[in-house]
């Protein structure tokens, strides 16, 4: 009789995405020989070959990939099952996994943090902030319950609950002398020194594709990681950058930096909240989303009063790359 664990799916799953025991055994917190003895039993208790060992690490079979695939899939449905037993009536109570990009982590989880704290004091809360990509993997992995990252997401397992709109705003030094009543447009950017956070940050790509400058030269990324050492870098006079209306309160304080609006039709990114489908717990992603709504509301508003946002005034004067000096 053929008998298989759930320690034995787990290390197996683990080995597939890694391809090489010794970051397996990494990511489930085990000795590699412990993984490796589970592996082989694995194997003969399907009495089936699926893996080949390389000088680099190891390499699926053809039934090696099939198995993966099930095995994810009973996983998934495992922890699904484990926090539909978890939920009860209650809304956000017991262990969440909240996963944030860094465009959003420093701006939204300040306001949001004690909204939760207040009203689901019973909530477990533990935060992961990276890049997009690394996200969605660890959302499919099991690692995460739900992401908070700007739409769209190409991914057919997933369910997603748009937030709000965040607009572009164009920063610049604040030794630039500009009138108040100009807006921003593609062709002064295009003409600029443009500084973006290094590449697989999903704002990065946003704000190329807004501006229509997927095959501009003069821009720059420093290597920069976050938002806050652009800011700098604008601040000093190397360039200008697209920031996120709910970053100006914390990237505008005591920064000497000049904020513009876009000519219509002003960029902008929708923020939403983003859960397997296949998830139980769809009442607290919505609860979660009401609250995030609430926490970033007067983010937007005070964004909009420090930067007024256009008001469909065809006479307004467009700066372009002649007009800003």
């Amino acid at each position: 009789m053929i008998n298989i664990t759930l320690k034995q799916l787990r290390y197996f799953d683990a080995l597939a995405r890694e391809l090489h025991f010794g970051r397996a055994a990494e990511a489930c917190s085990v000795t590699q020989p412990a993984l490796s003895m589970q592996i082989q039993e694995f194997e003969q208790n399907l009495q089936l070959n699926l893996i080949e060992r390389t000088r680099s690490g190891v390499q699926l079979t053809p039934q090696g990939h099939e198995v993966a695939r099930r095995a994810a899939q009973i996983l998934s449905e495992t922890r699904d099952l484990i926090d539909l037993a978890r939920a009860g009536d209650s809304l956000l109570t017991g262990a969440l996994r909240l996963g944030v990009i860094p465009s959003v982590a420093p701006y939204v989880l300040p306001p949001l943090l004690p909204l939760l704290r207040m009203q689901h004091p019973e909530l477990e809360l533990s935060l992961r902030e990276t890049q997009t990509h690394a996200l969605i993997q660890e959302l499919a992995d099991g690692k995460l319950d739900v992401l908070l990252l700007a739409l769209p997401i190409k991914n057919t397992d997933i369910e997603v609950e748009p937030l709000f709109e965040d607009r572009f705003v164009l920063a610049l030094s604040g030794e630039r002398v500009i009138a108040e009543d100009v807006r921003a447009t593609q062709d002064f950017v295009e003409h600029e020194r443009l500084l973006l956070l290094e590449e697989g940050h999903c704002l990065r790509d946003q704000a190329l594709s807004y501006c229509n400058l997927q095959q501009v030269k003069n821009f720059n990324t420093f290597g920069a990681s976050s938002l806050a050492t652009i800011v700098e870098l604008v601040a000093a006079g190397h360039g200008v950058t697209l920031l996120p209306e709910i970053s100006l309160g914390v990237e505008g304080r005591g920064r000497a930096l000049k904020l513009m609006r876009f000519a219509d039709p002003e960029p902008q990114r929708t923020l939403g909240l983003v859960w397997r489908g296949t998830s139980p717990r769809k009442s607290d992603f919505l609860e979660l989303a009401r609250l995030v709504r609430e926490a970033a509301e007067p983010l937007v508003l005070a964004a909009r009063e420090s930067v007024p946002a256009n008001n469909g005034d065809c006479g307004r004067k467009q700066v372009k790359r002649k007009k800003m000096v």
